[in-house]
């Protein structure tokens, strides 16, 4: 085990951009797990991380030691900071202090849609994306898709949100959406609330490319126009509409309803 006491280490500076800017993760194809959660999720599912970072007080919590003793024994590299370093590159609030430097997977588009699949047309909220992964993942569905405005599925907000479906998932990025779904080798649907089929009454006992889109604006209308369906999601009451995450996860579990009776 490492430790680092300056702040002008430049290991620890490399942290402290890691944690505060979008832009040196996707440089670096570096990202941070925040958490005791994530990192026994990325553990069990992926395996040791490029290195884990803990708070000096962390060291006396049994489950980061848990953690510590099986990365030290696998000769994993392990940095311990003190208390006030470590909370100024964690975003997570009375956190355990423990987290992991991983490498975020980069994935080429190499062939056709086959199987079910989830595309995110600009959806920008952290949160939302988060929260379709994760429902996406308990669903049983693997591939995500993300066009060029899609909030960046591996900041530590989404990572969070999605509570460790990222490591079961195939997560595609800066994807064109248009030519994915116009070569797509299975039926494609889009939720929309101008959409006059209801999801319902769609036949989702085969593999689906759904598709949803910007918070306010929706699918964008070229991806409408490419999609197999356009569907409608009843609802009572005087609400607008869904949350996009809520409406993903009605979807989802619509189509492993009918899967399964």
């Amino acid at each position: 085990m490492k430790t680092i006491t300056s702040r002008d280490n430049a290991q620890y500076k490399d942290l402290v951009k890691l944690a505060g800017s979008a832009q040196a993760r996707r440089k670096s194809g570096r990202t941070l797990l925040d958490g005791v959660h994530l990192c026994q999720s990325y553990l069990q599912l992926r395996g040791a991380p490029e290195q884990c970072v803990v708070s000096e007080t962390a060291l006396h919590n049994p489950e980061v030691m848990d953690i510590v003793g099986g990365l030290e024994a696998q000769h994993a590299h392990v940095l311990a900071l003190p208390d006030a370093l470590y909370n100024a590159i964690s975003q997570v609030e009375h956190g355990v202090g423990v987290m992991f430097l991983i490498p975020t997977p980069e994935r080429a588009v190499t062939g056709p849609l086959q199987v079910s699949a989830v595309l995110l047309d600009g959806v920008q909220d952290p949160g939302n994306v988060g929260s379709i992964l994760r429902s996406a993942a308990a669903a049983g569905i693997t591939q995500v898709y993300c066009s060029p405005g899609t909030a960046f599925c591996w900041s530590p907000k989404v990572l969070r949100a999605a509570m460790g479906a990222h490591f079961v998932l195939d997560i595609f990025e800066n994807v064109d959406l248009p030519a994915l779904v116009a070569n797509s080798q299975v039926v494609s649907l889009a939720t929309s609330g101008y959409a006059t089929q209801r999801l319902y009454d769609v036949n989702l006992r085969q593999p689906v490319a759904w598709l949803f889109g910007h918070e306010g604006q929706g699918v964008a209308h070229d991806l409408l126009a490419l999609a197999s369906h356009q569907v409608v999601i009843p609802h009572a009451g005087q609400v607008e509409s869904l949350n996009v995450a809520a409406c993903a996860a009605v979807c989802f579990f619509e189509q492993l309803r009918q899967n399964q009776g």
